[in-house]
């Protein structure tokens, strides 16, 4: 087995690996919600027994049950798995993303294939590293969906053979630059994961939308405020490292191509994404827009990355047509 098909094929188990773990942070979602629910509802009959009011039958029984079993809920052994394979999932991701980086002979972030490997790597490591501090399991599936989707079209669509770097692209700028525009990649992606919760709690608890028994999983997340601040926090550090993604970049365009500024549509959507999250950030902490207007427009930044690395790439022609697969 050379290098090329080792890359492949342990990126091809870290996607399967994903796929399960996306699943198994889905049922855990279910499961603590349902048992949440049942919870409530023992402590509700087990208040009418206090007051003097009959205890239903099927409360009794549940709660007989309860105190007699040992067994951990069936939750944790859903988020057991989750945790197992979301783990080896990011130890292959990051097998195959060091051997393409050794099959190239540099680092793995100079075209579309590579940059969507990587920063789909880093959205996961961002959301392990976060683990660790507090439990953010909620956002396990939409992180796992992400990267299994991320490495599915980089594998099947995305692919380009090692090819040698553009003359532009032979620099040490190619490792600053570029490679804290993947980390804020994978950091803006927890976050964006974390406002599209927000909202949809937010909706549940003041608007009563997603209701019903297909959306309670939310009572599993945390309260709308707690999200907001989490994505908060998130975004603030990728601002600050897109901020210096931006100057970069300009320094080395003068580097490479003798301007700091040329209206490359690569630039202006890179100056664009920074509008976005400036304007979210100020609106936030001086303007009082907290809650769903923040969520929004968090959304909207990610949108707009989103797009700078597909529409920009391959659509647009520029300077940095070298992105394009």
């Amino acid at each position: 087995m050379n290098v090329t098909e080792l890359s492949i094929m342990t990126l091809w188990g870290a996607t399967t690996l994903y796929a399960i773990a996306m699943v198994a942070y889905a049922i855990r979602l279910a499961r603590v919600a349902d048992e949440t629910a049942a919870a409530r509802a023992v402590d509700r009959d087990r208040a009418r027994v206090a007051v003097g009011g009959p205890a239903p039958a099927k409360a009794a029984a549940a709660s007989s049950a309860g105190g007699a079993s040992s067994r951990p809920p069936r939750s944790a052994k859903a988020a057991g798995i989750a945790r197992a394979t979301t783990l080896v999932g990011a130890v292959l991701h990051a097998v195959g993303l060091t051997a393409r980086g050794i099959d190239a002979g540099h680092v793995p972030w100079s075209n579309m294939y590579e940059y969507t490997i990587s920063g789909s790597f880093f959205a996961v490591a961002v959301f392990l590293i976060v683990q660790r501090r507090r439990d953010v399991a909620f956002l396990g599936a939409g992180v796992t969906g992400l990267a299994t989707i991320a490495l599915g079209l980089a594998l099947t669509v995305l692919y380009k053979d090692v090819d040698t770097l553009p003359p532009a692209l032979q620099s040490y700028w190619l490792v600053i630059h570029v490679s804290i525009a993947t980390i804020v990649t994978g950091i803006l992606s927890v976050s964006f994961i974390a406002s599209v919760l927000q909202l949809m709690r937010d909706s549940r608890d003041t608007r009563r939308r997603w209701t019903g028994r297909r959306f309670r999983f939310l009572d599993a997340v945390p309260t709308a405020s707690s999200l907001e601040a989490l994505s908060f926090r998130l975004n603030a550090v990728g601002f600050v490292l897109w901020t210096f993604t931006v100057m970069a970049g300009a320094i080395w365009a003068e580097h490479a191509w003798g301007r700091y500024w040329g209206w490359d549509p690569k630039e202006v959507w890179s100056f664009v994404i920074w509008v976005l999250y400036a304007a979210y950030l100020h609106a936030r902490t001086t303007q009082g827009w907290a809650g769903r207007k923040s969520a929004w427009l968090a959304i909207a930044g990610f949108v707009a990355l989103i797009m700078n690395f597909t529409v920009v790439n391959l659509f647009f022609q520029g300077l940095h047509t070298y992105a394009g697969s």
